[in-house]
């Protein structure tokens, strides 16, 4: 079976974004457990934790359907040690945060070598973050985002995903989503039957489908190849229904959290639905 919905609003509280993905009638959701725009924030209080779980329990969605996210400010690839160290504390920061709320996974972005030193040192050193995070938490599993190489952001290739999982050490406590938009600009064209298998296939001999935890439904404004992360509506960008007509079809994809980030967040509930009519009976 498969769980759609989208990354919606936590302002407010945290205690919102599940009040609003039952507004848009989702079956699993995306959100910031803080303000994905600071280093730091005030600890959560408890009136708003009990809120949280009285709201998430009225959704009827499973913690394994909830993808947070976490700050765009961390770096775990830093090439400054000092300014890895403070990414890793604010990593840190954000994993009890979901331990608090009881989600068992967070979604990141892996990191960038700022053109200061290679790829595979700038690997390294995320690999090195992820080790020290798993060794200072419990349970939550970090989720690694692909991403579709602008700038000097690694994680394009599925062969820097598996450079990285090859180096945590505890193998239990890694994911993988795959974002659609992300893929597509990296290279990977998922458009015809025979473009998605074989992208798939490579995915799962290079990364391995066991890692999946996650995905991001988004459709792309960029060409195949570009390099350029810009989302589009479903069926709207160089994407098109086909390819998601493939994924709700791919029982490779049940049970794990299948999230909107689509620039129109008014027409979500249409988007969820238009999803599950793709489904064939």
């Amino acid at each position: 079976m498969k769980y759609v919905g989208a990354h919606v609003s936590a302002s407010g509280g945290v205690f919102n974004a599940p009040i609003n993905a039952r507004n848009i009638g989702a079956k699993a959701f995306a959100l910031f457990v803080k303000n994905q725009r600071q280093w730091r924030v005030k600890d959560l209080e408890t009136k708003v934790i009990d809120r949280w779980f009285k709201e998430l329990e009225e959704t009827g969605i499973q913690a394994k359907h909830i993808l947070p996210h976490d700050s765009y400010l961390i770096n775990l690839g830093h090439p400054e040690e000092e300014k890895r160290e403070k990414s890793l504390d604010g990593f840190l920061h954000e994993i009890e945060r979901c331990e608090i709320l009881k989600l068992d996974r967070l979604n990141f972005h892996p990191g960038s070598h700022l053109r200061k030193i290679t790829e595979d040192e700038c690997l390294d050193r995320i690999a090195l973050s992820l080790n020290q995070a798993i060794d200072a938490t419990k349970d939550v599993k970090l989720v690694i985002e692909n991403t579709a190489g602008q700038g000097s952001n690694l994680g394009y290739k599925f062969e820097h995903l598996a450079h990285i999982i090859d180096k945590v050490e505890d193998k239990s406590r890694i994911g993988v989503c795959i974002d659609t938009c992300h893929m597509f600009t990296a290279g990977y064209d998922i458009r015809t039957r025979e473009a998605y298998d074989k992208t798939w296939k490579e995915f799962d001999e290079v990364v391995g489908r066991q890692y999946l935890m996650g995905m991001h439904l988004n459709d792309s404004k960029p060409e195949l190849g570009s390099r350029v992360d810009r989302h589009d509506s479903l069926g709207v960008g160089k994407i098109g229904w086909d390819a998601f007509k493939f994924i709700m079809n791919d029982d490779r994809m049940d049970d794990i959290p299948m999230v909107l980030e689509t620039i129109d967040e008014e027409i979500w509930p249409e988007e969820i639905q238009a999803l599950y009519n793709l489904v064939e009976k």
